[in-house]
């Protein structure tokens, strides 16, 4: 075997290494496409296993050069577990392998040829060299043989009836779209080879401006499709522009003739996992070019020896309007009507591929009144006719709502500005599906104590959502979620707030006149304490009591059963012990507010919610791949823990610095993660002490935790039914860890029935002079966090007393016990002190555990993999793949 690359311009689905295997005995021959050389040991393994299944065939040697990508421990593992022999060449001496060598270069330059004699831009280079392969596998002969290599490998000599020209013309037949009498029947196409997970072959459209996969084909052999140099060709150049998209298969009911097929072949390779997704009833969404279902993102060659049948190309396929007298006269060439039309006038992102009438049903019903520029001025807006529309659609809400009334300017009052915001609406595929003009008040220009009085509208902290979803599968009801639509302008404002006139929409009759508001408008200070207080009132009048502790969360008890709503400004999750309640209630709501019912909660302040019949699962994939993405880190390893012990991070003055807002965001990204992922609280905490002047080092350091994000994307907390619902507490502590203060840390996680729902990592306020006083300082903070969800508890009907805060350290849960102060408590701030009367009084209960159990270490020191593995098993963390 032998790989070649890196290809100066990647594939169309953005690979630039191909690897090459030959058969010793057959000569038989695969390539399979990578994007990087890191990816050669995964697919060799994937490939010598389908060889054993497909084929029943045993590798038992393999020879290739000392290049790395086939030279390192996966491969030597799989190597030695299969028995396999693994020979190199010698060092600088390519010849001794050279039968893959020279088939790589024949396959090169064929594909060279086909290129150039076709005029397709480079960037089709693997089409080719597939196409190459599959070619030369049913028609070179092996001499000592005298038989093709399909021969020797298969077993049967391969039909080479249904071959077709690399490039050639060719006549799609267009049974998608809903035609006229007269209107063209097919589209003009580039035939680029054969379909390695289908019966079909692979066509460029040259009108939709994508490679498809289809058996209804007419092939016009006697001349190249693109007879003019790439640089002159529009289709192609528009293509280019608009990068790679692919459609949906085409699989028709009635039959023509065959084209390849893969029905008697035994040396079938199955799509990868990406690919699969490409061959479903569904119009393909998956944009990313490692989605793409080209014949270089399967593993094979002519992977490719899928195709075994021979095809006839439909010959019903004639939609050429010739003018007969032209035709008798000088045999013309005949003139093809298309339906092309400039790249720019295409709806949406180019790159989305073509929609089928079933999934794009919704859009045709909007498709054609959207705009895809959003304007930055109000001017540019107001020429835009969907952009005018969207602002009318606006105000009409404002006159529904009745949100304000047209007065006569006051005198001795301000008048705040307001000012149109323009958004585009998209979908999880990118394309724009709304155009939302949004008219804010310029807040900034109002006043404290004149224009408004109280700004603080309540938030719903992360440790309350958590809990509210273990007591969601503590009591085994599902979760919903609504939305309000233009939430802000329901609040009903305490305040006397004028606004001018929204920019282009100004009274003919009263130009000089101002609105009044009645209501909250976006972009004033107190439109959130309006909305929250509009819609709280509107709960208590619905027989809803607010939580004592959590202002944001609502409860009613009926009948013994009880609905809980929490809030978080304008999103709204509630569940109920009685699902006619919830029924209810979405009924009222959606009464009362212009709301949207979204069903069951999977989606929520960036969490993933998955909810099922064993429990719930939370975590933050999506948000990973993202960030990795972001900061261009999808290509570097992985590692196994997100700190390597012993800490040997610091200041490092004379280290190389960095950039700070680089870094700053790299952090607050972390920051926003540890929502679901207490594995990198302690690691970020420490890593977001050097924001003021990051070094190399610390970069380094937090590129470390993204790369243990990327081995392990779609880790989270586990909430499993039937685990009870008691809270414990786990204590610990890091005496002296900072190496700049020689502060300790503070380390601490609270559960609920083995559910983690709380955790945290911090600095020490002021310097323990032991690790007795490290520890109880610990305790404290703990203490505090198991009284306020003791407290939110009360709301949801249960009452907790002695709950277990367990502790490591002996010294630490005396001083809480024994209330006298001596030599070596005294001084210790009073504020940590407080942890003896809840000990007294029978609140908590401090209890001695071993280290090696003990729960909150995670969040004080870096750990070596073992021990980091066993304490995020032990806090319920799982990983979604596994």
């Amino acid at each position: 075997m032998d790989l070649f690359g890196p290809v100066n311009i990647q594939s169309i689905a953005g690979k630039k290494y191909t690897l090459v295997i030959v058969d010793e005995y057959s000569r038989y021959t695969w390539v399979i496409f990578l994007r990087c050389k890191s990816d050669t040991p995964e697919e060799l393994i994937s490939f010598v296993k389908k060889r054993e299944v497909l084929n029943n065939l045993t590798v038992r040697s393999i020879r290739s050069d000392h290049g790395t990508e086939f030279k390192n421990s996966s491969l030597n593992n799989f190597f030695e577990n299969k028995g396999i022999s693994h020979n190199f060449s010698s060092v600088r001496t390519p010849q001794q392998n050279g039968v893959a060598e020279r088939r790589n270069r024949t396959i090169i330059e064929a594909a060279r040829s086909m290129l150039s004699d076709s005029h397709l831009p480079t960037q089709f280079w693997a089409e080719a060299v597939n196409t190459a392969c599959f070619t030369q596998n049913r028609s070179l002969i092996i001499k000592r043989f005298g038989k093709t290599a399909y021969e020797l490998f298969i077993g049967r000599k391969p039909s080479i009836s249904f071959l077709h020209i690399f490039g050639c013309q060719c006549f799609i037949l267009n049974n998608r779209d809903q035609l006229g009498k007269f209107d063209p029947k097919a589209d003009d196409g580039i035939f680029l080879g054969y379909s390695s997970i289908s019966k079909a072959y692979r066509v460029f459209n040259k009108r939709r401006q994508t490679v498809e996969e289809t058996i209804h084909v007419t092939f016009d052999e006697t001349r190249s499709a693109n007879s003019k140099p790439i640089a002159d060709n529009e289709e192609l150049n528009a293509w280019m522009l608009s990068h790679y998209r692919e459609t949906e298969p085409f699989f028709p009911n009635h039959q023509h003739s065959d084209p390849p097929t893969a029905d008697d072949d035994p040396n079938i390779i199955h799509p990868t996992a990406e690919s699969t997704s490409w061959v479903s009833a569904e119009p393909l969404n998956t944009l990313l070019p490692s989605n793409l279902p080209s014949s270089e993102n399967l593993s094979s060659e002519s992977t490719q020896q899928l195709i075994a049948d021979e095809p006839q190309s439909s010959s019903s396929i004639n939609i050429q309007i010739v003018d007969p007298s032209s035709e008798l006269s000088n045999n013309a060439p005949a003139q093809r009507w298309t339906k092309d039309h400039p790249i720019d006038q295409i709806l949406g992102h180019p790159d989305v591929g073509i929609q089928t009438r079933r999934s794009s049903g919704n859009i045709c019903l909007f498709v054609n009144f959207l705009s895809l520029i959003e304007p930055k001025k109000t001017d540019d807006a107001l020429r835009d006719p969907n952009w005018v529309s969207a602002m009318q659609e606006e105000l009409t809400e404002f006159s529904r709502k009745k949100v304000w009334n047209l007065v006569p300017r006051p005198s001795d009052k301000t008048v705040i500005g307001t000012k149109w915001v323009f958004r585009n609406k998209l979908d999880e595929h990118g394309t724009v599906t709304r155009n939302k003009a949004r008219l804010v008040a310029q807040g900034y220009r109002q006043e404290e104590g004149i224009d408004y009085d109280e700004t603080f509208a309540p938030v719903a902290r992360l440790e309350a959502i958590r809990l509210f979803l273990a007591y969601a599968v503590y009591k085994d009801f599902i979760v919903y979620q609504m939305d309000v639509k233009s939430a802000f302008l329901n609040g009903k404002l305490n305040e006397e707030v004028y606004v001018e006139q929204p920019p282009g929409f100004y009274d003919p009759k009263h130009p000089n006149y101002v609105y009044k508001l009645d209501k909250a408008l976006y972009g004033l200070k107190q439109a959130p304490r309006a909305w929250y207080d509009t819609l709280s009132s509107f709960l208590i009048s619905e027989n809803f009591e607010r939580g004592k502790i959590d202002n944001t969360l609502f409860f009613r008890k009926i009948k013994g059963h009880i609905i809980l709503v929490q809030i978080y400004v304008d999103d709204i999750i509630f569940g109920s012990t009685n699902p006619s309640l919830c029924t209810r209630f979405a009924e009222r709501m959606k009464k009362e507010y212009k709301m949207s019912m979204m069903g069951e909660l999977t989606y929520f302040l960036g969490l993933q919610i998955k909810q099922s019949d064993k429990g719930t699962f939370i975590n933050q994939g999506k948000y990973v791949k993202d960030m990795l993405k972001k900061f261009d880190l999808t290509q570097t390893s992985a590692m196994k823990t997100p700190m390597a012990p012993p800490l040997t991070l610091n200041k490092d003055p004379s280290g190389k610095p960095v950039n700070v807002t680089t870094y700053r965001v790299m952090i607050g990204s972390l920051l926003y993660l540890t929502a679901s992922r207490p594995d990198i609280m302690y690691s970020t905490c420490l890593c977001a002490r050097y924001q003021s002047e990051p070094k190399e080092s610390h970069l380094i350091a937090v590129k470390r935790i993204f790369r243990y994000l990327k081995g392990t994307p779609n880790l989270g907390l586990w909430y499993p039914k039937d685990s009870g619902f008691d809270l414990t507490g786990y204590s610990d502590s890091d005496f002296a860890g900072c190496k700049l203060e020689r502060k300790s840390t503070t380390g601490g996680c609270q559960l609920l029935g083995g559910k983690l729902v709380s955790w945290t990592s911090k600095k020490q306020n002021s310097v323990s002079t032991s690790t007795a006083e490290a520890e109880y300082v610990a305790a404290g903070s703990c203490c505090s966090q198991i009284l306020w969800m003791r407290n939110q508890l009360l709301d949801y009907d249960l009452q907790l007393s002695n709950i277990p805060i367990y502790c490591d350290s002996t010294s630490a849960i005396a001083i809480a016990n024994n209330p006298v102060l001596h030599s070596k408590t005294k001084h210790i701030e009073i504020r940590y002190h407080f942890i003896r009367d809840h000990v007294m009084n029978g609140d908590i209960e401090l209890h001695f555990i071993p280290t090696d159990f003990q729960l909150a270490d995670i969040f004080t020191k870096p750990l070596d993999e073992t021990r980091f593995n066993f304490l995020i098993s032990e806090l319920g963390m799982l990983n979604l793949e596994e």
